[in-house]
C-alpha cells in the first residue's frame, strides 16, 4: 500500500451505475438456431457474420453487435428461438476476418455482404432481395 492508502492497480468506482452503450443506435432481432449444435456468439463479434445455421435477418444485422458487456457472449441452443438486442459496433466501424462476408468497413458494402451471405448458405429471414 502507498503512503496515501491507495493500492496500486486499485479500482475505485464512482457512484451510480453505468450504462453501456448508451446512446447508441439498437434494433432487435428474432434468431433461430436450425443446427444441430450449441451456437455461442461473442459480445463484440459482428453479428450479420454469425454462424450460418442462426437464422435471422442479416440485412437488420449489419453493423451491429451483441447489446452486452464486453466479454460475454449468448449461446443459441439447437432448435431454441429467441429475441436478441443488438448495438452498432463503435470505433473504428470495421469487422475483419470472422466469415469472411465483410472484411472491412461496416459503413457500406451492406447489399454485396447481404447478397455473399445468402449465396454461401448463411440462414436469412430478410424479406428484400437485394
Amino acid at each position: 500500500m502507498a503512503e496515501d492508502g491507495v493500492t496500486p492497480g486499485e479500482v475505485r468506482p464512482g457512484d451510480g451505475t453505468v450504462e453501456i452503450n448508451e446512446g447508441r443506435e439498437t434494433t432487435t432481432v428474432d434468431v433461430a438456431n436450425t443446427g444441430d449444435r450449441p451456437v455461442q456468439v461473442g459480445s463484440h463479434f459482428h453479428f450479420f457474420e454469425a454462424n450460418a445455421a442462426l437464422e435471422f435477418d442479416r440485412r437488420a444485422a449489419f453493423g451491429k453487435r451483441l447489446n452486452v458487456p464486453a466479454g460475454t457472449a449468448k449461446r443459441f441452443e439447437p432448435g431454441d428461438r429467441t429475441t436478441v438486442e443488438l448495438v452498432e459496433i463503435g470505433g473504428k466501424r470495421r469487422a475483419v476476418g470472422m466469415n469472411d462476408l465483410v472484411d472491412g468497413t461496416v459503413t457500406e458494402g451492406e447489399d454485396e455482404a447481404v447478397a455473399r451471405a445468402r449465396e454461401t448458405g448463411f440462414g436469412d429471414t430478410g424479406g428484400d432481395e437485394s
